[in-house]
């Protein structure tokens, strides 16, 4: 593509992403209004719907900080694991 055509397609993009920011913050601003009309409820009944809140908690190992530490890692286990406490 030439850049007028690139500049066309930056120019499309714009809009849907403006609008996209928008949603999430009136989506964040509707589940903060539930939550608080929840207080400590798990489950609310409104109208036809019901409605359940969890907190989500996960006991997955954090990938991105073990891919942080591992060439750190490796290089120990190269090395040899080495103790500089002092007694």
């Amino acid at each position: 593509m030439s850049n007028p055509n690139i500049e066309t397609k930056v120019m499309e993009l714009m809009e849907p992403e403006r609008m996209k920011e928008e949603l999430e913050t009136e989506i964040a601003a509707a589940e903060d209004e539930i939550k608080a009309v929840m207080e400590q409820a798990e489950r609310l009944l409104a109208g036809a719907f019901k409605v359940a809140w969890t907190p989500d908690t996960s006991s997955c190992p954090d990938t991105i900080a073990l891919k942080k530490h591992e060439s750190f890692l490796l290089t120990m286990k190269k090395q040899g694991w080495r103790n500089t406490r002092q007694p």
